[in-house]
């Protein structure tokens, strides 16, 4: 079998080929479906591991100690020779997973060869596709539970436990310093209990995850942000508990808990952070300091873990496994929710190029988690979906057509419905060196009213002969969206640059099409209506925000409303759904902000699909949640957008005022678009003017073809991602 491992001397971690382990007696062979990566202790040993010598000594002050002690009792040569003979081996990685029982050890009854089970231990719920569990680190997993998410046991108990010891109750108020992953399970803990929470995390991201969860305000610790919201909570007389969940080597942790909790309140050490107690302001409020002990009651007791003897439940309530078999429950009943912290699902065997991801920051993830795909069905679960991305390949053919500069750019239109005719053509119309060429569309009259309103100098059915016109330069394909995707494939092969409203295609079948055309072509002469990116107040606003140096949490809502009965636009069959025809405005707007295409795409919707969510994650971390609803008010403003990284939030109010909110060491600064335009721009003259413009000089498209295409496949992952009920993977093709 294969498991992950590192060697603590080196650095290297690999996935080894190792023995099976052996079901002994009091315990059940487990084959793992999902095991999660704990982006906090497992990282923090792989970063270790790649320190010197000295750096790792000077990490684990501890180790050195039982060293010089060996030192002492062994003498100088014994000790080193031990030392480095542990140092130079291969130590496991993992302790939390969800698996399927293989083999039932004598003295088991309360499970069987098939059942789901979630498992725990460091020693026993490692990164390997069999893992031999002892009875008291394992409970099964309730009916309907997904298998992913069961994987969560372990920190789900390694957080209940120090929700436990906190002892919240009804009604009282909760600081949770550091808002990684047991954080963030923390605060769904406390909020089931009936506690209101208050979150800290430097990382704007993580902030608004908590907020998500249930959080009632969370931000920088540095920040006044947090005092502020826990004197409002309190009324001034500061939290009655406060959970350390913070790593790392700053103090300030144990300082702001002491600044922020009330008089007698509790302190609980859940996370490994440093612990120089400020002794002046922990006496004079005479703080409870605890300290939680990983899963619970049994945990470093030998007789309990792996000799499987119980405490009675009379005298401890809450053990190790009684604490996994409660969250699973939690879980099961939706009374936590651990999907939204599943930044990444990778294979199994890319487990070592997702720690050097994680290490490098690469990837920034709360929760991550491995998949053994070959255990999808055993666990009752089907496999993650996933949407290729497919390549752009450019075939050997000329990608700029020949013209004359000086000659006007010859325009085809290919349908004339409302769209073309309100928001594309009055502009087209009036622009210096274009003319109007031919409009093409499948009934007579519709053609003839175009050609006479806009003054085309040809109407016409057959899109063949439109389409053979060697001096036509563009093609405008603004026809029903069931249509795009082959109208522009026999466009691009004709050798024309082409123009398609959304959505360029409604399946992946369709987008390969398009794609095959141009690499058969060489054409690559294509841009897609995504017009929000040129709209000039946006454009303003994105240069006033500047460049990034941290992740991004972008909202989006779209306030669609409710369509006219007979609309074409709910001929779902044969059209798409409303999303995939206008969806790629929002995903493009999105990604042209945050600087990059999507890694994975996650959806739900409310009964019926009328209203969903859908969030995006970005290769730096970003997110981006777009709001699709249709029960809105009709008198709301169609769409609003906020931006916020960097201690900056950039607001859109529907492409009519935009704001900028700058909190610098001066104090908070703020820009507001200088006047009210005369009507909405939402970039649809400028995206001409663009296109035009490289028509004309033969210059690049105003969209490179990868963007487009990335958008296209993330708009189609949202239909996979709700019939899945689960994150979708954009896996670029290479």
């Amino acid at each position: 079998m294969k498991q992950v491992v590192q060697n603590y001397k080196s650095g290297e971690l690999a996935v080894l080929d190792v023995p099976v382990p052996g079901c002994k007696p009091g315990g059940v062979l487990v084959r793992t479906a999902y095991s999660l990566i704990s982006t906090g202790t497992e990282l923090m040993k792989v970063s270790e591991a790649g320190m010197s010598m000295l750096g790792k000594a000077r990490s684990r002050p501890d180790q050195v100690a039982k060293v010089m002690q060996s030192v002492a009792t062994n003498g100088v040569p014994a000790t080193y020779r031990k030392v480095m003979g542990k140092l130079d081996s291969y130590t496991p990685l993992g302790y939390s997973l969800c698996g399927v029982v293989e083999q039932v050890g004598a003295g088991i009854d309360d499970v069987k060869v098939g059942d789901l089970v979630a498992c725990a231990g460091n020693e026993h719920a490692l990164h390997a596709e069999l893992n031999w569990v002892p009875k008291n680190l394992y409970a099964p997993v309730p009916d309907g539970l997904a298998p992913r998410h069961a994987a969560f046991g372990t920190v789900g108990s390694i957080a209940m436990q120090g929700v436990r010891q906190g002892e919240p109750q009804l009604g009282e108020v909760a600081l949770v310093i550091g808002l990684g992953l047991i954080g963030q399970l923390v605060v769904q803990l406390l909020v089931a209990s009936g506690v209101r929470v208050v979150g800290a995390d430097p990382d704007p991201v993580r902030c608004e995850l908590a907020e998500r969860l249930g959080a009632a305000a969370c931000g920088d610790p540095a920040s006044p942000a947090v005092e502020a919201a826990v004197a409002e909570l309190t009324g001034g007389h500061g939290v009655d508990q406060v959970y350390l969940a913070a790593g790392g080597g700053s103090n300030q942790p144990v300082e702001l808990a002491a600044r922020l909790c009330r008089d007698r309140g509790r302190v609980v050490d859940i996370g490994k952070c440093r612990l120089d107690l400020p002794w002046n302001a922990y006496y004079e409020k005479e703080l409870d300091v605890r300290f939680s002990r990983s899963y619970g009651p049994g945990r470093y007791d030998p007789e309990y873990e792996l000799e499987g003897r119980d405490y009675p439940i009379g005298y401890v309530r809450w053990t190790e496994r009684r604490n996994l078999a409660c969250f699973l429950d939690l879980l099961a009943r939706g009374r936590v929710d651990v999907e939204p912290l599943v930044s990444h699902i990778a294979d199994f065997d890319d487990a070592v190029e997702t720690y050097q991801r994680l290490k490098d920051g690469e990837l920034k993830a709360v929760a991550v988690l491995f998949r053994y795909p070959e255990q999808k069905k055993e666990a009752g679960e089907a496999e993650a979906p996933a949407v290729a991305v497919p390549a752009v390949r450019r075939g050997a053919g000329a990608s700029t057509p020949t013209r004359s500069a000086k000659a006007p750019v010859r325009l085809a239109f290919v349908g004339a419905g409302n769209y073309a005719t309100s928001m594309l053509l009055p502009h087209l119309a009036q622009r210096d060196g274009v003319e109007l060429s031919t409009v093409v569309t499948t009934t007579a009259l519709s053609a003839a009213n175009a050609q006479r309103k806009f003054g085309f100098a040809e109407a016409t059915t057959d899109l063949d002969a439109v389409l053979g016109d060697k001096s036509i330069d563009a093609v405008f394909v603004v026809t029903r969206h069931s249509s795009h995707a082959e109208l522009t494939r026999r466009a691009l092969l004709a050798g024309k640059t082409v123009f398609v409203e959304k959505p360029l295609a409604l399946t992946e079948d369709e987008l390969a099409g398009v794609l095959a055309a141009v690499e058969e072509s060489g054409n690559d002469r294509l841009q897609v209506g995504f017009n929000r990116r040129f709209a000039p107040l946006l454009q303003e606003a994105r240069k006033r925000f500047g460049a990034r140096t941290g992740p991004a949490s972008l909202r989006y809502l779209v306030n669609a409303g409710r369509l006219q009965h007979g609309s074409w636009y709910l001929q779902q069959g044969t059209e798409g759904s409303r999303f995939a025809g206008e969806g790629g405005h929002f995903i493009d707007t999105a990604s042209w902000l945050l600087e990059a295409d999507p890694v994975s795409v996650y959806a739900v919707a409310t009964s019926g699909n009328e209203d969903m969510q859908v969030v995006l994650r970005y290769p730096d971390g970003s997110t981006a949640t777009i709001s699709y609803v249709t029960t809105g008010a009709s008198g709301f403003p169609k769409e609003t957008l906020d931006l916020v990284a960097d201690g900056k939030v950039l607001r859109l109010d529907d492409f009519v005022r935009a704001s900028l909110f700058v909190e610098g060491g001066g104090g908070p600064k703020k820009w507001v678009s200088s006047r009210l335009p005369k009507a909405r721009d939402k970039g649809q003259n400028a995206e001409l003017a663009a296109f035009i413009k490289a028509v004309r000089t033969g210059g690049p498209m105003p969209v490179p073809l990868e963007s487009l295409v990335a958008t296209t496949s993330a708009t189609l992952a949202v239909q996979a991602g709700l019939a899945a009920g689960a994150p979708v993977t954009l896996e670029r093709a290479r």
